[in-house]
């Protein structure tokens, strides 16, 4: 509990079971209320290491819905039980959950609704291991992100986010795809429904286990961005009618 706010983390996880304790264990809890963890059908242990660490809520998909669909679950699952503040938090570990206190009492004190954490803020990404093309592509996909939709986030792409009940329950996300693009489409949405969000810088670490997409997915994504990009900016002058921002 945060200021009277119930705090949820939500964890879409896909072959977590060798870095799921110890994400688990930098969440501070004395200030989050509940953990939802939604196993995507993993080929591991995933959903049992979550059990075994008595994980409030443990939800395994019958079949892989995506790393959108993943979302969509866990974010339908926070609001069933009464969260105010949810905080995504990748089970990887790429991300520390040390920052939730951060993001969460930017919520919690109604200064934004929306809080990303950012590791092209500062020198996290590059510190951190993010390969030498996912820096350079992340830079020209922000870049012109920025300039289509109108915008000046530092990074439109790390997975780190945290809500108010407020955004999760105006914002239409479950028109988004069930794949990595739905991250950006929410965020396009976010911004049509006059949100604004806040960065907080965020160290990362790539190593073995963490999660990560190959050099053909990246390219796809990166397409399916500029695409998003591109759509919201007809929309905006007026020149397309978009159903996923209604």
């Amino acid at each position: 509990m945060y200021n009277n706010k119930k705090v949820v983390i939500v964890m879409p996880a896909y072959r977590a079971s060798q870095t799921l304790e110890r994400t688990y264990r930098e969440i501070p809890f004395d200030i989050v209320d509940e953990v939802i963890l939604v196993d995507d059908y993993s080929p591991d242990d995933t959903a049992e290491v979550a059990k075994r660490l008595n994980i409030h809520h443990v939800i395994r998909h019958d079949i892989n819905k995506g790393y959108g669909g993943n979302q969509k679950t866990c974010y339908n699952k926070a609001l069933d039980i009464g969260a105010d503040i949810v905080v995504m938090v990748h089970p990887d570990y790429q991300y520390t959950p040390k920052l939730i206190r951060a993001m969460v009492s930017i919520i919690g004190e109604d200064l934004y609704p929306v809080v990303f954490g950012s590791r092209i803020l500062g020198k996290g990404a590059l510190k951190g291991g993010m390969p030498m093309y996912k820096y350079i592509a992340n830079r020209f996909l922000t870049f012109s992100q920025n300039l289509l939709m109108g915008q000046k986030l530092s990074e439109y792409h790390t997975g780190y986010r945290a809500f108010s009940k407020q955004v999760l329950e105006t914002v239409p996300f479950s028109k988004c795809d069930d794949d990595f693009i739905f991250d950006n489409e929410m965020i396009a949405q976010i911004f049509w429904k006059d949100y604004e969000i806040a960065e907080v810088t965020c160290p990362t670490k790539y190593f073995e286990e963490a999660s990560s997409i190959n050099f053909v997915r990246s390219s796809k994504y990166g397409l399916g961005v500029l695409r998003v990009s591109l759509l919201y900016m007809f929309a905006r002058i007026g020149l397309f009618k978009w159903n996923l921002l209604s």
